[in-house]
């Protein structure tokens, strides 16, 4: 049997790809799957020679959403117990840019873990969409939090109270999705996203990821002077001093995360 999670440490240098492998089940995200994405992007967050991440599945469906037979008879301790939240925040919490390569169907479960990464890249024939009122539950992994933050309450109470579903053209519209590109080429486009992050000064990147995310829980006051500390901060890294200096001397910069 395949595992239901691939890792591909190295499709480019400096890029790990997770791929999320239940093809016969489109990818639906049981306990297992999620805890191996907790888990990989935990590893993947705390290796140095790993500057970004590309997220993925297949070309018929990112991840289609929460496993519905592994939760139909559930009762409410049951639900407790599986502890999906502290899973949620595992992967939330990923200090390395996180890149969603997204082909088909990213529903429920799978457009909310779409929405805990940085990027989204998705295909021209992608479909997002948070149907959980159609079988009498409401999305519980973000999607009635960090949807209505990404696209507006107006918008995000369309989808959510409906369950329709809607494409990438309308998620980009949106602010959803971050870029469009042909099917055949979201996840070679996301590596290659990822391959320039990569190349880019590491503890940078992680502080700009750092700075944004917790600025956008935070007053504009509040925001802004995180963002001068964290500005001050990088003067004593090694990046910042190669970085300038490669600059006034017009040669590529060695980046080294020091």
């Amino acid at each position: 049997m395949n595992a239901p999670v691939v890792v591909t440490e190295r499709p480019a240098e400096g890029v790990g790809l997770i791929r999320i492998n239940r093809p016969e089940a489109r990818n639906a995200l049981n306990l297992e799957v999620r805890r191996l994405l907790a888990r990989h992007l935990t590893e993947m967050g705390d290796d140095d020679a790993v500057r970004c991440i590309v997220l993925t599945g297949n070309d018929k469906a990112f991840a289609a959403g929460a496993d519905i037979k592994e939760m139909a008879d559930a009762s409410t301790i049951d639900m407790l117990l599986r502890g999906t939240q502290k899973m949620w925040r595992t992967i939330y919490a990923c200090p390395k840019p996180v890149i969603a390569a997204v082909s088909g169907f990213a529903l429920g479960g799978g457009c909310e873990l779409a929405m805990t990464c940085d990027i989204i890249i998705a295909g021209e024939s992608a479909k997002f969409g948070q149907p959980e009122v159609k079988i009498g539950i409401i999305p519980g992994g973000g999607g009635t939090q960090r949807f209505p933050r990404t696209v507006g309450k107006y918008k995000a109470m369309r989808y959510v109270l409906t369950g329709d579903l809607f494409g990438a053209r309308e998620a980009a519209e949106m602010g959803l999705v971050s870029e469009i590109v042909p099917d055949a080429e979201v996840e070679k486009r996301a590596v290659a996203m990822a391959t320039q992050i990569a190349e880019l000064p590491p503890l940078a990147i992680q502080q700009t990821k750092e700075s944004v995310l917790r600025g956008m829980d935070a007053s504009l006051e509040t925001g802004l002077t995180l963002e001068t500390r964290t500005l001050q901060m990088l003067f004593a890294s090694q990046d910042q001093k190669e970085g300038m200096a490669a600059f006034i001397e017009k040669r590529k910069p060695k980046f080294t995360g020091r």
